[in-house]
């Protein structure tokens, strides 16, 4: 019996190779994700807090007939719908009662299921203006994300994928976190395989194929890389030196002549400021 793709990569890498229906699935979640994310960042002003975004999350969630991920998720179970990462803050920040205030900068992430399959996306949104170092660790965060997105295609290296987020974060003087990565993701939260953000070699260098779903979620730092978990709520991971922290997500199909990107919304739902790596370029 000849082993197709599919079995050799299963057994293998313990890498889910997603089949058509499947793949349909996961688009569907990742555009009901992104829709929840893009409304989500319209309403960030001085003044609103991430509890209240929350809450919004939360409603959007149930309009949209999707499941916010995160909530439970873990060990201890996470509290919110969402997670809200203020300036310092790198990842897993939980939404609290404090007001935004003009010159922060949050990354808002958002997880829905939908059906069953999953879809994953963040953006990092300035609080009206902020520093020219914020401004600064954000587009490392960017382009960085945009430079590995482009590497992705069938028979390219996981590891091309490291290297072309630490080019860039290198490039701007930002450091790229190593402590947490991307990850495969549609049929659950977290499948395999990791995602290295940073510059890696590994002993077995795995091969994108079409069919793998992965999000790229680059974590950079205007300082030093490491991060430092709080020791209370065992979630929010912040900046060792209290520098500024940035990041941007999508999440990945890799496609038989390349990549989709699968976390986009449509021309019409975009308000001035959202990205153009987060709108569907077919749609314009």
């Amino acid at each position: 019996m000849i082993e197709t793709l599919h079995s050799l990569y299963k057994k293998k890498h313990n890498i889910l190779l997603k089949t058509q229906k499947q793949i349909e699935g996961i688009r569907h979640a990742s555009r009901v994700a992104a829709k929840i994310l893009n409304l989500l960042c319209k309403e960030v002003r001085p003044g609103i807090t991430t509890k209240e975004l929350d809450l919004l999350s939360r409603e959007l969630h149930k309009q949209f007939l999707a499941i916010p991920a995160p909530l439970g998720y873990g060990h201890p179970p996470f509290p919110a719908s969402i997670c809200t990462s203020i300036n310092d803050v790198i990842c897993h920040g939980i939404p609290d009662n404090r007001p935004l205030q003009e010159g922060d900068i949050v990354n808002i992430d958002v997880t829905s299921i939908v059906n069953g399959y999953y879809g994953d996306l963040s953006r990092t949104v300035v609080v009206k203006q902020a520093s020219s170092d914020a401004y600064r660790v954000i587009e490392a965060s960017y382009n960085s994300l945009k430079a590995a997105i482009s590497v992705c295609r069938p028979g390219a290296k996981l590891s091309q994928i490291g290297g072309a987020i630490q080019q860039v974060a290198d490039s701007l003087g930002c450091s790229v976190v190593h402590q947490f990565v991307g990850h495969g993701i549609g049929c659950q939260f977290h499948e395999e395989p990791a995602i290295f953000h940073y510059a890696n070699k590994p002993k077995v260098d795995i091969l994108m194929q079409p069919g793998m779903t992965f999000t790229i979620e680059p974590m950079i730092n205007l300082g030093l890389c490491d991060a430092v978990v709080d020791k209370k709520d065992h979630w929010t991971a912040r900046t060792i030196d209290g520098s500024l922290s940035a990041q941007f997500e999508h999440t990945i199909l890799i496609t038989p002549t390349g990549h989709e990107i699968l976390t986009l919304i449509d021309a019409k739902e975009a308000y001035d400021g959202v990205p153009d790596l987060f709108i569907d370029p077919k749609s314009r």
